[in-house]
């Protein structure tokens, strides 16, 4: 019996492109980091422009 996630297997299931992960990680990273600097941007914007009620 052979396991599912075998690098081996003739079907080529369970073969990682490492190129294409390194490329999917870089995007994913990339994306992290505009997402942080967007929240970091609008509490800056909330604390500047806070109302006094």
């Amino acid at each position: 019996m052979t396991d599912a996630h075998s690098t081996s297997h003739p079907s080529g299931h369970g073969h990682m492109d490492m190129a294409e992960h390194v490329k999917t990680w870089k995007g994913f990273m990339r994306l992290v980091r505009w997402g942080i600097a967007a929240v970091v941007a609008l509490l800056v914007f909330l604390a500047i422009f806070r109302t006094h009620g």
